[in-house]
């Protein structure tokens, strides 16, 4: 990403920004000249590392700040140190979520609670503790949803399920938020492949559904956040950057 003052004085607030898209997220919203609050559940060292990271090239422009996003007592505490620490918030990404196969047979209620509360819960209630401050910052809100919240991945039902909810949820705030704070979402196709890696046949076979026959990289989503989060004339919008997959 190149490096600009576009967003020089605003804030950003990143969930799940310890490590790959939410950790490029908030080095690009940073290199536009934004404050970034890193949200984290248990990666702390690394949450750690990319404040320390971001605060050598900018005193004072990184906090780091953890919750367990289940949990939503806890929800307008990172809002709140947010605040405490630039005093305003401009965009909020909902960027966390769990990610894992659910075979219909296999499924536990704790994978549900997990998948929609990590997935759909976590981005609504933080959202309402954020909308005050966004309101007066005429901000925005950006989802982080996925091309199977309209195309269901085999062995994944609750996750398409939940990403399903995020969808809805984001034009059903566009609509509850309007006209102050715009809400979009990104639909990413494939991006970055699961920590564990997948089965190489696997994984050709996804690059071949593609348009454009290439995965994508973390600074495709980068650049379209930024996108949205000047975009003021769009709102309750989702964006596919799958490389052409979804059609």
């Amino acid at each position: 990403m190149t490096t600009s003052d576009s967003l020089a004085g605003r804030t950003v607030l990143i969930t799940g920004a310890a490590k790959r898209i939410g950790a490029a997220l908030a080095r690009g919203f940073h290199a536009a000249g934004a404050n970034v609050a890193i949200h984290y559940h248990r990666s702390v060292s690394e949450a750690e590392r990319l404040r320390d990271e971001l605060n050598t090239s900018r005193k004072d422009s990184a906090i780091a700040t953890s919750a367990n996003l289940l949990e939503v007592a806890q929800l307008p505490d990172i809002v709140e140190r947010t605040i405490a620490a630039f005093g305003r918030l401009d965009v909020l990404i909902n960027n966390a979520s769990s990610f894992y196969p659910t075979p219909v047979g296999t499924i536990s209620p704790a994978q549900w609670q997990d998948l929609m509360g990590t997935n759909v819960k976590a981005p609504l209630f933080l959202s309402q503790a954020a909308a005050p401050f966004l309101k007066r910052a005429n901000g925005s809100i950006i989802n982080m949803i996925d091309i199977h919240a309209q195309r269901p991945l085999r062995n994944h039902p609750v996750y398409s399920t939940a990403k399903a909810g995020l969808a809805m949820l984001t034009k059903s705030l566009a609509r509850e938020l309007g006209p102050e704070i715009r809400v979009n979402g990104i639909a990413p196709g494939p991006i970055l492949w699961p920590d564990g890696g997948i089965d190489q046949a696997l994984e050709e076979e996804i690059i071949s559904k593609t348009v454009l026959k290439r995965c994508g990289s973390p600074d495709d989503i980068v650049r379209t956040a930024l996108f949205l989060a000047e975009a003021t004339y769009v709102t309750g919008q989702i964006l596919a950057v799958d490389g052409g997959r979804s059609i």
